[in-house]
């Protein structure tokens, strides 16, 4: 591709390029494939998908697209990157594991770092009556599944789960303690004397009848609730034939109880056992997708997610045809849920959409799963009260989610005024609090939050061990995580790498805009002094003094350029939001002196020295054998027993130990 071929139109747009990358275009083959996007510092800006790569990319640098969104990242683009597959299908499955796993910035993102809970249910591994592994037990479970248990889910909440639970313990009666307390289990627990358990600790039931229980169980999870009814019928007329009245009663019990949650279950159906009912609602610049779940015929409750770069991505949907429209906001947010869920969590056989979803993402959805997935645009009957409920659910959620933005941003702009800080750029407004926590100079900490984009961003708070300096000292310390955190952005700025306002790079290597401290005159001093030494602006540093009596309302902001004190007002938006993140930053750094304390006092420290041994299976070792001590004193086998620890890491952590 040359300049000299280009209409006057879009000249400017190509001159920004380079020639090297234009060539690239030029050369692209007209095959399915994906095509990925990279600025100058290399940070991904889109994935994209094409029938023909060659058309689809060329259409972003032949067209110009000045003031738009397309222009702003088009004007981004240094390096282009792409894949050819053997399908459009190929392709659109290849693109959305790139967005889920890359995060680019104009593609539509669902970003949710908690996993799905799941009901567990052990398989039995011996056949020692009094072993603890000869009957399995229902737990909660979250985390990668093991094939040699069985999962059913996943749920949209634990609060789920622990209902499931419940439910198969008045049932079915089956073990929920963990091994360690049914091997010491002389008489029977509180759970069998209300009736739920079975008591097979202390051997009150027998090995047939309880795996008769447990198949039952897992068939009701599974949707076969006549089938367990028919079984349990059965067995309890054969019991009165042979007048053994007392096991007919206690079967006849748990017909009872199975009818009577079948009965409360306001949501069920017989036809439908796994389907996912999905709700779109767009306002605002911003969406919802409501995921509603049913498994086994039950409906478990509902999930909602909010994407980020809803407005960039539906900019940048081309159409690959001229004169083709491309889809409704509400169709692509919904297609990229779809498209990226289902990457890490199982796929379900229907889903129940509020608006069409493209036939072809479905098939591609089919063949990535293995599962022939069906989607249903209108649904009737059961199915159409489900997707109401979804879609109401879904306004609701969007509607808290935009209040709560407005009353945030309001605040963002109420603090840039208080301030007279620049208000064209609200969004990136990025301010960093310190807090410094100790108890009697023991296990110091100093926390950093950070506030941007009208929100706390937890991913991005740090914690600072303190170290050579008198105990109790809070200026020293101060003074030592202000120098950790901005000395290398100093020395940057200092050799000439700050960018686009004086700011460093993007994220926790930029400067922010304020810098908050939880301190009066004294701790805005020390800030000053260490600013100066690294030659950056103090205007940045903005004390916050608390007030007459330490009253909540009544806190002044103190600086360290030489402005008078201000008092904001108890009612003030911008001292509010100065609240908020003063106690997020005092919060964080006590949990985390909090937690060093522990380590010192209790040695628990040890098991995180061992490795091989993380916080989950820390937390495990400790759940299991009630702390450090119970831990010292289990024998490798016993060590071995717990969910994620190997013979070999076993044997490690008995050496490190002992």
């Amino acid at each position: 591709m040359q300049n000299e071929e280009l209409d006057d139109e879009t000249q400017e747009t190509v001159a920004q390029h380079s020639a090297e990358l234009l060539a690239q275009v030029a050369a692209l083959p007209g095959l399915p494939g994906v095509y990925r996007y990279f600025d100058a510092e290399g940070g991904l800006l889109y994935v994209g998908k094409a029938r023909n790569l060659k058309k689809r990319v060329s259409s972003y640098f032949q067209k110009s697209h000045d003031g738009t969104r397309i222009g702003h990242m088009v004007g981004k683009i240094v390096r282009l990157e792409t894949t050819v597959v053997r399908s459009e299908a190929e392709a659109l499955l290849l693109e959305n594991n790139l967005i889920k796993t890359q995060h680019p910035r104009y593609n539509i993102l669902f970003r949710d770092d908690k996993s799905y809970p799941y009901l567990k249910i052990t398989v039995a591994q011996s056949r020692e009556p009094r072993s603890a592994n000869a009957w399995p037990r229902v737990a909660y479970y979250r985390g990668a599944v093991e094939k040699k248990h069985h999962y059913f889910g996943p749920y949209p909440s634990a609060w789920a789960v622990k209902e499931g639970i419940l439910l198969l313990q008045k049932v079915f009666r089956l073990r929920t303690c963990e091994d360690t307390v049914f091997a010491n289990r002389t008489r029977p627990c509180l759970l069998y004397q209300i009736k739920r358990c079975s008591g097979p600790c202390v051997g009150l039931v027998s090995a047939e009848a309880y795996a008769e229980d447990l198949a039952h169980a897992e068939a009701f999870l599974r949707g076969e609730t006549q089938q367990v009814l028919q079984q349990l019928e059965g067995r309890m007329l054969r019991h009165s034939e042979q007048l053994e009245f007392e096991q007919a009663a206690e079967l006849r019990d748990q017909i009872s109880a199975l009818s009577n949650v079948l009965h409360q279950q306001a949501v069920e159906s017989a036809d439908d056992r796994d389907v996912d009912i999905l709700a779109v609602q767009v306002q605002g610049g911003r969406a919802c997708v409501n995921l509603a779940m049913v498994r086994g015929g039950r409906h478990l409750g509902d999930r909602a997610y909010f994407p980020t770069h809803v407005d960039d991505a539906a900019a940048l949907q081309l159409s690959e045809d001229d004169g083709v429209a491309p889809p409704p906001v509400e169709v692509q947010v919904l297609e990229a849920f779809i498209a990226q869920h289902y990457v890490e969590v199982p796929a379900v056989p229907t889903l129940i959409t509020s608006v069409p979803v493209n036939k072809r993402l479905v098939e591609a959805l089919s063949e990535q799963t293995g599962i022939k997935i069906r989607a249903v645009h209108q649904p009737r009957e059961q199915r159409r009260i489900w997707l109401e409920m979804a879609q109401t659910n879904a306004g609701l959620q969007l509607a808290r989610l935009l209040a709560e933005e407005g009353s945030q941003q309001a605040r963002t702009r109420a603090l840039a005024e208080a301030l007279a800080l620049p208000q064209d750029r609200l969004d990136e407004l990025r301010i960093e609090c310190f807090d410094i926590s100790h108890t009697a100079g023991e296990s110091t900490q100093a926390s950093c939050v950070v506030f941007h984009h009208h929100k706390m961003q937890n991913s991005e708070y740090r914690r600072y061990k303190i170290d050579g300096i008198t105990p109790g000292d809070d200026y020293a310390a101060m003074r030592q995580v202000l120098t950790r955190r901005y000395a290398r952005l100093a020395q940057a700025l200092r050799e000439g790498g700050e960018g686009e306002g004086g700011m460093a790079t993007e994220g926790t290597d930029r400067l922010p805009d304020l810098v908050l401290v939880d301190g009066g005159k004294g701790q805005v001093a020390m800030a000053r002094e260490v600013f100066e030494q690294l030659g950056l602006d103090l205007g940045l540093i903005v004390g916050v003094e608390k007030g007459e009596g330490r009253k909540v309302g009544l806190e002044e902001l103190v600086f360290a350029d030489g402005r008078e004190k201000v008092y904001l007002g108890k009612d003030s938006a911008a001292l509010m939001l100065v609240a908020q993140i003063r106690d997020e930053a005092h919060r964080f750094a006590i949990t985390g002196m909090r937690a060093a304390r522990a380590k010192v006092r209790t040695g628990s420290s040890k098991l995180e020295d061992i490795p091989g041994v993380g916080p989950k299976r820390r937390a495990r070792l400790l759940q299991r054998f009630g702390g450090v001590r119970g831990v010292a004193g289990a024998s490798v086998e016993d060590l071995a027993s717990v969910d994620g620890v190997s013979h070999e890491l076993a044997e490690a952590i008995y050496r490190a130990l002992h």
